[in-house]
């Protein structure tokens, strides 16, 4: 296990046609991790977490999964290595005219894995939606959609979970539930990295557990200090 890095990136840089977001990156992130990652709105946070899980290649520079080069990846592989990486979009899409449950073990049916009836009650109670299941999308709360949007991104029992402003939206109550099942899931041993602007929120982690901060600036990601 040793030097084993869930995601690397060694000098990686980004462009979006002609114009350059990220530069130079290079950075390693240990099995069991928790990092932050900040900078200011279109700094390219959402890019960097794209790049994290292989829906964007770097244009230059290499991003590694689980000790692999996504460069010399098929497909195939890449999609298998996506299955350990659970992501919580900013937006949380669900399928609007299917139940909570259904929305929430969707990566099992396109995985093509059956999930255990158990396991499903179990993970919506641990995100305080048990008596949510037969539930519609449209019915539910800012604060509900993302603790499905976390339970659909853990239903595979992934290596690391990547989130994306998970708690834009909420109030800081809610902010901080979804924080306890992040701190949660990292003391199972899960690699977690949010993208996020509250401040608040990273002081709040950095009180519970040895959280990094990453931080992007003039392209560049950098290690914040304990100055926060």
């Amino acid at each position: 296990m040793g030097g084993m890095c869930v995601i690397a990136f060694e000098n990686v840089g980004f462009n979006y046609g002609g114009g350059e977001l990220l530069s130079d990156v290079t950075l390693r992130l240990a099995p069991g991790s928790f990092h932050f990652l900040t900078g200011p709105s279109g700094a390219g946070k959402s890019t960097f977490l794209k790049l994290a899980y292989a829906e964007l290649r770097p244009t230059a520079g290499r991003v590694a999964l689980f000790d692999r080069d996504v460069r010399l990846m098929t497909r195939d592989d890449i999609a298998l290595s996506r299955r350990r990486i659970g992501v919580v979009h900013q937006d949380c899409q669900f399928l609007d005219h299917l139940p909570l449950a259904t929305n929430v073990t969707l990566p099992l049916t396109v995985a093509n894995r059956t999930g255990n009836a158990q396991d499903l009650t179990a993970l919506l109670d641990w995100v305080g939606l048990g008596k949510l299941a037969d539930a519609l999308p449209p019915s539910l709360s800012g604060g509900e959609r993302q603790r499905a949007a976390l339970a659909r991104a853990i239903i595979m029992s992934p290596d690391v979970i990547l989130a994306d402003e998970p708690t834009g939206n909420l109030d800081w109550d809610m902010s901080l539930r979804l924080l306890t099942l992040l701190v949660e899931l990292n003391r199972m041993g899960k690699t977690i990295l949010i993208a996020t602007h509250d401040m608040n929120l990273i002081r709040q982690a950095k009180s519970q557990l040895a959280a990094r901060v990453l931080r992007i600036q003039n392209r560049r990601v950098q290690l914040a200090g304990a100055d926060l």
